[in-house]
C-alpha cells in the first residue's frame, strides 16, 4: 500500500479514535447540535485556511498573510452588505474577487522580483493589518460590518438536516457551511488531479529550474497558485463571518497555525511538489477536535496552544522525514 494511503488511514482512524475517547470521557462531545455542528463549522471554515496555505506550499513558497487576506476579502463583502445592500450572493463574489486580487498582487511581486515569499507574505501582512484596521475604523463606528443579508443567519445556524427531508440528505451536526468546503476541495482535487496546469503547479514545487527546462512558465505558475490562495483565504473570511454574524477587522487573527497544521498534517510538503486535499481535511479534523475535546476536558488556552505546538513539530519532523525518504529513493533508483 503506498506511503500516502497509510497516511491518510491512520489519520482518519486517529481521528475516529480521539473523538470515540472524548465521547467516552464526556459524553457532552457526542451532542449533535452543541457541540459537533459548532466544532464541524469551525473545521470547515479552517479546512478552506489550510487549503489556502496548501496551494502555495504546492509550489514551495508559503503565504504567512492567510489571516489577513482573510479579513480583506471579509471587509469587502461586509461593506458591500452594510453600505450597497447586496445580496448575500453578490457580497460573496467580491470577497472572493478582492482576495484573488491582494493574492496576485502578492505572487507578481514574488514573480518578478524574486524575493522570498516568506519575505514578502510576511510585509503584505503588516501591510494588511494597517490597512484592514484603517478602513475599519474610518467606515464603521464599532470596528465591524454588523448588516446581515437574507440567507447569511441560515448558514450560520443551520444544518444540512434543516434544508432537507430529516436524515436523508445530512445530520443536524453537519453545517451548510460545509458545502463551501466540499466545493473547494472539489475543485482543487480536479486541479491537481486531472489537469496539465496542476501538475505544472507541483512540478514548479518541487523542481523550479527542471520546471524551467521543461518549458513550464514557473512566474505565472506562482503567480496562480498565490491568486488561488488569495481567493481560498477570502473564502475562509466570508466562512467565519457568516459563522459570527459579524464582518470584522479582527477576522483571521488565528487563522496562522491552523493553516499549517492542516495541511502538513495532511501529508502536503513544505518544500513542495506535493499536497494533499483529503489529507488537508483529515489533519484539520484531527487538530479540530483536539482543541474540542481537550477545550470540554478544562485545558486551559496556553496549555492547548502548547500542545498545538508540539503537534505541529511533530508534523514538521514528519515532513523533513519524507522528504529524505523520498530523496533516498530517486537516489537508489537512479
Amino acid at each position: 500500500m503506498p506511503f500516502w494511503v497509510n497516511q491518510r488511514l491512520g489519520l482518519l482512524v486517529l481521528v475516529i479514535a480521539l473523538a470515540a475517547l472524548f465521547g467516552v470521557l464526556r459524553p457532552a462531545f457526542l451532542d449533535e447540535r452543541l457541540v459537533l455542528f459548532p466544532l464541524l463549522r469551525d473545521v470547515s471554515t479552517l479546512t478552506v485556511v489550510a487549503l489556502a496555505q496548501m496551494v502555495a506550499l504546492s509550489v514551495g513558497h508559503m503565504n504567512l498573510a492567510v489571516g489577513r487576506m482573510a479579513a480583506f476579502g471579509a471587509m469587502f463583502a461586509g461593506l458591500g452588505y452594510d453600505r450597497l445592500g447586496l445580496p448575500m450572493q453578490a457580497g460573496l463574489v467580491v470577497c472572493l474577487a478582492a482576495g484573488a486580487a491582494i493574492g496576485a498582487l502578492t505572487g507578481w511581486i514574488i514573480a518578478r522580483t524574486g524575493v522570498s515569499s516568506f519575505v514578502v507574505t510576511l510585509a503584505m501582512d503588516f501591510t494588511l493589518l494597517g490597512v484592514v484596521s484603517l478602513l475599519y475604523s474610518t467606515l464603521t463606528e464599532d470596528a465591524a460590518f454588523t448588516s446581515r443579508p437574507p440567507g447569511i443567519d441560515e448558514l450560520r445556524s443551520y444544518s444540512l438536516a434543516d434544508i432537507c427531508v430529516g436524515p436523508v440528505c445530512g445530520s443536524p451536526a453537519i453545517p451548510q457551511l460545509a458545502q463551501f468546503t466540499v466545493l473547494a476541495m472539489a475543485g482543487l482535487g480536479f486541479l491537481y488531479g486531472c489537469t496539465r496546469i496542476g501538475r505544472e503547479l507541483l512540478l514548479t514545487g518541487a523542481n523550479p529550474a527542471a520546471a524551467e527546462l521543461s518549458g513550464v512558465p514557473t512566474g505565472r505558475r506562482v503567480l496562480l497558485a498565490h491568486t488561488l490562495s488569495g481567493l481560498l483565504a477570502a473564502l475562509a473570511g466570508f466562512m467565519a463571518a457568516a459563522g459570527t454574524g459579524t464582518f470584522r477587522a479582527s477576522i483571521g487573527g488565528d487563522f496562522m497555525l491552523p493553516s499549517f497544521l492542516g495541511a502538513v498534517l495532511g501529508g502536503t510538503l513544505l518544500t513542495g511538489g506535493v499536497v494533499s486535499v483529503l489529507g488537508t481535511l483529515l489533519g484539520t479534523c484531527l487538530v479540530g477536535v483536539i482543541r474540542k475535546g481537550l477545550d470540554l476536558l478544562g485545558v486551559g488556552l496556553e496549555s492547548l496552544n502548547i500542545y498545538l505546538g508540539c503537534v505541529l513539530l511533530l508534523a514538521l519532523s514528519a515532513d523533513r522525514v519524507r522528504a529524505v525518504v523520498s530523496y533516498r529513493k530517486v537516489v537508489r533508483s537512479t
